[in-house]
């Protein structure tokens, strides 16, 4: 086994975040000889999906984070030459904050559900530094789980299905009901934690004449962890978004697979409807008079085009896109479903980037299914894995668990020449592209971060009731309040692969205020009914019951501008975080302009080369066909390399 890598790369860079992995296969798939690390056990970053122990590993590590202390340079100073100089990396993630978990469903171990050795009990470990009690019900696992963990449950999915246009593989939603289990009479014992409950709930008995609602003990949770897949950043893609058209034309999308996002949902006057979105949708809809359907279908014919009629808005241009909606003659009915639930922008939003919106919204409506959105299977996590992957088809090599300790830069040109990792091994390169949370606080010093409010749940129920209980949707709840925003709320069913079969997995995401408890739990409050709490009425029947939560605060990178960093080298480049956007078009725009810059005149991810095409070293007595002059030759090594190399130089996979 090797136990150093190679010692010079065109490219190092440092991070598998959304952006750093689409660069990463950018650079390789034109020739260059990549290195791409991660001091973290798992691809993503703050992109990843993990099963549901995996995301208690997750939580620990978030917690030991803060407890790291800095290094010295002793050990790697000795590197630096005298006419050098080091910009040291940040060595502990900052960018999760105000963790807090609640455990909801039953704790008792009915079913003789033995957890593993891997998960202990440690409940304290899950919350942050700023919370002063402890929970009783979270399970944190020893090690760390991959991202690719779940692989081995996966069905093949390098083959894509072609549509003539497009070789996107979407899935058809699966119009099965579930078969609810009774629980009958049972009685049920429910532990809540931290606040919420200071001694235990008292037994609530389930009458025989209520709804049968199905029976989730928190070992079950446990015990089907991997059928989990949770995102650390709730995203969707847009159907003629960037994401999907460079997926397409790369043909990464084969690496992953899709379902349509079925409904679109609105809250008003406490109440969870279903949106209409296409022309068949509106004249069918039931919630909308005749004159409204007419009022509505001429509005957004308008939006389709508004460009062509700028008498119609330029009066408004510095008026918010509220105040404009009420000029169009649109009910109140109608504003609200516009604004918050085809543009899904906030009330303050300008004319204009209201009038883009709801157009990016109609024009990505029918490609793929009945509403703009599709959702990767198994997880927004899979994207940066899929462009990972063409990165090592093409020669790139990864390295996960390794550690960078400083940049080397030159005094004289300011340029940087190369890295340090954690083994004391000095590598050199041309190009780096450093993912945000990386840098350190002084490089960061006139940085001012956004934060994003995120809960993670698990609950019993759809938020509303359907024929099919496969259903994936998405609602916008507005801010109860000026000064707060509003709320996305995304759900997802088990046919999505990320939770198990009988719930739901629910992300609710929106830009910060207080800490993401603050300002989420009073829309979880308005949709859901946390399980220890008996339903007694048929109010709160009609609401999913709550299992298992998580709220936690995101650093938000998207909006920092190159040059608030301080003392960065030229040949340095520095991707963002997650925003806190639905679509993933910030990433894609930054990745591709990063690109360019690096080498303006390099295509930009582009299609693959026909598989018979390529050649590999060795096969030198192959001849050569006419006209295959511009053979790609990929170059394969043979060694196995260390226990870090995650993979180097993979095969095209048909």
């Amino acid at each position: 086994m090797a136990d150093s890598l190679p010692t010079e790369f065109d490219v190092v860079i440092i991070g598998t975040g959304l952006p750093e992995s689409i660069l990463a296969a950018a650079c390789s798939r034109c020739g260059q000889r990549v290195l791409h690390l991660d001091s973290r056990s798992y691809y993503g970053g703050n992109w990843a999906s993990f099963n549901f122990s995996g995301l208690l590993s997750w939580l620990k590590e978030c917690q030991e984070n803060g407890d790291v202390a800095e290094e010295s340079p002793a050990s790697w100073q000795g590197l630096i030459h005298e006419t050098e100089e080091a910009i040291t990396l940040r060595r502990k993630d900052e960018t999760i904050q105000h963790t807090e978990v609640f455990c909801y469903a039953s704790q008792e171990m009915d079913d003789k559900i033995e957890e593993t050795a891997a998960l202990q009990k440690n409940p304290s470990s899950l919350m942050s530094n700023t919370l002063t009690k402890p929970l009783d019900s979270a399970h944190l696992s020893e090690e760390t789980h991959s991202l690719s963990d779940t692989s081995d449950e996966m069905p093949a999915k390098d083959t894509p299905k072609s549509d003539g246009e497009i070789s996107l593989e979407v899935s058809n939603v699966e119009d099965t009901l579930a078969k609810e289990k009774c629980c009958g009479d049972e009685t049920c014992i429910h532990k809540a934690s931290d606040a919420d409950t200071e001694e235990n709930k008292p037994i609530a008995e389930v009458s025989s004449d209520q709804p049968k609602r199905n029976r989730i003990t928190y070992s079950q949770i446990v015990k089907e962890s991997r059928r989990f897949n949770i995102d650390l950043v709730s995203k969707l893609l847009y159907s003629q978004g960037l994401l999907i058209d460079l997926l397409i034309k790369s043909s990464v999308s084969r690496y992953a697979e899709f379902k349509n996002v079925t409904r679109i949902l609105a809250f008003r006057e406490g109440k969870v409807e279903q949106v209409p979105c296409s022309r068949a949708d509106v004249f069918n809809s039931r919630q909308l008079t005749m004159v409204e359907k007419r009022i509505l279908m001429k509005f957004l014919t308008f939006c389709l085009d508004y460009e062509q009629h700028p008498d119609q808005y330029q009066a408004f241009m510095h008026c918010s896109f509220s105040e404009f909606l009420k000029t169009k003659k649109l009910t109140p009915n109608l504003q609200h479903f516009v604004l918050h639930s085809i543009a899904m922008t906030e009330s303050s939003c300008s004319t204009i980037d209201g009038l883009k919106a709801t157009k990016n919204f109609l024009r990505c409506l029918g490609r793929f299914g009945n509403t703009p959105f599709l959702f990767t299977l198994y997880g927004q996590g899979e994207i940066p894995q899929c462009f990972c992957r063409m990165c090592a088809v093409f020669g790139g090599i990864y390295c996960l668990r390794h550690k960078v300790q400083c940049l080397v830069v030159d005094k004289e040109s300011g340029s940087c020449k190369a890295i340090i990792d954690h083994l004391g091994q000095r590598i050199n390169a041309k190009y780096f592209i450093v993912e945000d949370s990386y840098l350190s606080q002084k490089t960061c010093s006139n940085v001012q971060y956004k934060q994003i409010s995120r809960a993670v749940l698990i609950t019993d129920q759809s938020i509303l009731k359907a024929d099919s209980d496969q259903q994936i949707s998405v609602l916008i709840v507005p801010p109860a309040e000026s000064g707060t925003y509003a709320v996305r709320v995304t759900e997802l069913c088990s046919s999505t692969m990320t939770c198990m079969k009988d719930t739901y997995l629910v992300h609710l995401t929106c830009s910060s205020s207080k800490t993401a408890r603050e300002d989420l739990e009073p829309v979880v409050k308005k949709l859901f009914t946390p399980y220890t709490e008996a339903a007694i009425d048929e109010e709160e029947l009609t609401k999913p019951r709550l299992l298992w939560a998580l709220y936690f605060n995101m650093r938000d990178s998207s909006g920092v501008s190159r040059s608030s960093y301080h003392g960065l080298p030229s040949n340095v480049y520095v991707c963002s975080g997650p925003d806190c956007g639905l679509g993933n078009e910030h990433a894609v725009k930054q990745a591709e302009t990063l690109f360019q810059e690096i080498f303006p005149s390099e295509e930009f991810c582009p299609p693959p080369p026909n598989p018979e095409d390529i050649i590999f070293d060795g096969d030198d007595k192959q001849p050569e066909a006419p006209g295959t002059s511009n053979i790609i030759v990929a170059k394969l090594d043979s060694s196995e390399g260390s226990n870090n190399l995650e993979s180097v130089g993979k095969h095209l996979e048909e």
